[in-house]
């Protein structure tokens, strides 16, 4: 008969199991949906702040030339 300590052993066992069954479940969610739409929804934003950076940019050329030059 098993002792009190050998049920808990063992239902910490089973337990500890189970944890990393769903990690590895998780890990799996997160690489298989999670980071490929990150990566793509991460470029386009990029993408997004590299042309209003490049329209910003623009403004300023554009205030430099109308500004009067000072001496």
């Amino acid at each position: 008969m098993p002792s009190d300590f050998d049920r808990t052993k063992r239902k910490l066992n089973e337990a500890a199991s189970k944890i990393e069954q769903e990690i590895r479940n998780a890990v799996q969610h997160l690489n298989d949906n999670v980071i490929p739409k990150v990566r793509t929804e991460g470029t386009q934003a990029l993408r997004n702040v590299a042309q209003e950076l490049q329209k910003l940019a623009d403004r300023l050329d554009d205030s430099k030339k109308s500004a009067p030059q000072q001496k």
